[in-house]
């Protein structure tokens, strides 16, 4: 049994991604500037045009957690949509490393208390480097 499927993410991958996040706007903005960005596909789900039934999934339920899909018409969501992306950039040890026995539940755990608060947390960021 395979206990890291996100290495097993198979390019290319579509991440669906808050547009209204501050903090994911920047995230988009460095993949869009990354050297293996032809690996990675990039859909707003807040645009106008954006259908999540067309997906099988709800809107509700991906503004909540991140949702990646690859080339295989796998979907990874939340942290292992992250450790799927990541793999796919090739930081493989990253994604290796934070899928580890004790390690995966603390980052797990972490990116569900960040998802929750992702908004607003962007917004307090912005609100102190515009203070500077």
């Amino acid at each position: 049994m395979n206990r890291r499927p996100a290495l097993s993410a198979t390019p290319p991958v579509i991440l669906y991604h808050d547009g209204h996040c501050p903090l994911c706007q920047r995230e988009v903005a460095w993949l869009a500037r990354h050297p293996r960005r032809e690996r990675v596909a990039l859909v707003d789900i807040q645009a106008a045009e954006f259908d999540a039934t067309a997906l099988g999934r709800t809107f509700e339920a991906m503004i909540g957690r991140l949702h990646l899909r690859d080339a295989e018409g796998r979907w990874f969501i939340g942290m292992d949509a992250s450790r799927a992306l990541y793999a796919v950039l090739g930081y493989r040890r990253l994604v290796w490393l934070s899928s580890l026995p004790g390690v995966a539940p603390v980052m797990n755990a972490g990116y569900r208390w960040f998802a929750r608060r992702r908004v607003r947390l962007g917004r307090w960021l912005e609100g102190r480097r515009r203070k500077r």
